[in-house]
């Protein structure tokens, strides 16, 4: 039997019930599903009200179009509010975490459909789902330091987890991966090729639930995907990636990508080192303080070091200056505080976790 619940008042999330399972999509294609605050609490007030449905035995989330599941938080809004003095930013981050730790917790399986852009707050709800399905046309990353932000939604949980320094380059250096890299690192589990995706949806629609659902829901992506993915461009420069991101701060990773030559990564190391020289400093130097120290904490204390810096980061922070060169101004020339990574002491990047 087919069920549907009606949609959500508000538009910008769809919900519906098909075949016991839950449908969750964002509906704000636009901007690239890019998350506001009615929709933080739209998609918690459905998670929780399916928690306890015996009706429900699963939930898919996705994002209408074809262009990504969600491009993060909508940034330009939490900019406004903290201009304008108004406190929608610190509402924002504190509903936006107590959300995605649901999504970590929550008792029943959660999928999630990875098709094109999956960035910041996009991974922050990906990641505490069971079934992570990436397509060909997926990029996903955590782009934070390149608006002088950094990664949150417990990025420092699941990108310190990584292995070896997988987690500090691509918190870092805020680069975006594709599938291939996705499933290698473990920040996704199957691939589905998109023209795949409507034996998705006729699977899920028709699928016959026993005693377990999540292996259920497995062997229907068995069916149409697979895990591995061949020649993922992170497992060869995997070794020089372990060595230049295990220095001990951000100047000495330049150096070492600028100075030392391992195997055939040396063109890719100058352009990182590039890359790195164009970020925020002060966000990249806590960045990697932050994810070192979220290899040592479990989900629920990354999410409040994520949200006690956080909380400092408007106003002592890079992000307004970041906002304002990238997406309001486009300029495209941030002047950062401090300017060069040199610059930057280690008591400016111990403030941001004192009192923790």
């Amino acid at each position: 039997m087919t069920a549907s619940t009606p949609p959500l008042q508000a538009s910008q999330v769809l919900a519906t019930v098909r075949n016991r399972i839950g449908h969750l999509t964002l509906n704000r294609p636009a901007g690239l599903n890019a998350l506001t605050l009615d929709m933080v609490r739209s998609l918690k007030r459905q998670l929780d009200a399916w928690r306890n449905d015996p009706q429900v035995l699963a939930v898919m989330l996705r994002g209408e179009g074809p262009k990504g599941f969600c491009a993060g938080g909508d940034i330009r809004s939490l900019h406004d509010s903290y201009k304008a003095g108004d406190t929608l930013h610190e509402t924002f981050f504190v509903e936006e975490y107590a959300l995605d730790l649901t999504l970590h917790r929550y008792p029943k399986p959660l999928m999630v459909l990875m098709d094109g852009f999956t960035l910041g707050g996009g991974m922050g709800l990906a990641q505490g789902c069971d079934l992570r399905i990436v397509t060909e046309r997926s990029r996903l990353g955590m782009p934070e330091v390149g608006i002088g932000y950094f990664p949150d939604v417990g990025g420092s949980y699941f990108l310190s987890r990584l292995p070896g320094e997988l987690g500090i380059y691509l918190g870092v250096s805020g680069n975006q991966i594709g599938a291939a890299d996705a499933l290698y690192c473990g920040l996704a589990d199957w691939y589905l090729h998109s023209e795949a995706l409507p034996a998705l949806d006729s699977g899920l629609d028709q699928l016959h639930f026993g005693d377990h659902p999540l292996k259920d829901l497995q062997g229907l992506l068995a069916s149409l995907g697979q895990q591995i993915l061949d020649a993922p461009p992170l497992a060869e420069l995997r070794p020089a990636i372990d060595h230049y991101f295990a220095q001990p701060d951000i100047p000495s990773i330049i150096e070492q990508l600028r100075e030392v030559n391992l195997g055939n990564s040396h063109d890719w190391a100058l352009a990182t080192a590039e890359l790195l020289e164009q970020r925020s400093p002060l966000a990249m130097a806590v960045t990697l303080e932050l994810l070192r120290r979220g290899r040592q904490l479990n989900l629920e204390h990354c999410f409040a070091q994520e949200l006690h810096v956080d909380r400092q980061w408007f106003a002592h922070g890079d992000i307004i200056e970041g906002v304002r060169a990238l997406i309001i101004h486009k300029d495209k020339q941030p002047r950062w505080n401090p300017p060069r990574p040199s610059d930057v002491t280690a008591a400016q990047v111990n403030r941001f976790f004192d009192g923790l």
